[in-house]
């Protein structure tokens, strides 16, 4: 079972505030504006600051 899309629509970044989007992968959610990426873990986001790691460019 993956994120659903209900819950995707209702999820923001907790530093910007802004919306997240499934990765390619399918094992994180990326804030596009902040380029945090927070990790899925048993198909529960984790959507703490300290979890995220920030992509590059």
């Amino acid at each position: 079972m993956a994120v659903s899309p209900e819950l995707l629509e209702i999820l923001a970044c907790p530093v910007c505030i802004a919306p997240v989007v499934l990765t390619a992968d399918k094992q994180g959610l990326r804030c596009e504006k902040c380029r945090r990426v927070y990790p899925i873990r048993n198909d529960i986001p984790v959507m703490l600051v300290d979890e995220a790691r920030i992509e590059s460019a």
